[in-house]
């Protein structure tokens, strides 16, 4: 269920993961190793908090790394 901060949805890594397609594990690892930034919003429990841009911006850079074997 997305949560809604100053008038903007923001989606939970589960749901972001569903989206994409992609385990937590590869999220989590694209974020430790820098292929994607990590997030400005958390909510109360310190959960990461994706807009739709950083969830476009995941699904295509994960997608690049996943077929190809490299970073952009």
């Amino acid at each position: 269920m997305p949560v809604l901060i100053d008038d903007q949805d923001f989606c939970r890594i589960a749901e972001d993961c569903r989206m994409i397609g992609i385990s937590r594990n590869t999220l989590f690892t694209s974020l430790k190793e820098g292929i994607i930034p990590d997030v400005e919003y958390r909510d109360r429990l310190g959960g990461r908090l994706f807009t739709p841009a950083q969830t476009e911006t995941i699904r295509a850079k994960t997608r690049y790394v996943m077929v190809t074997g490299r970073q952009k």
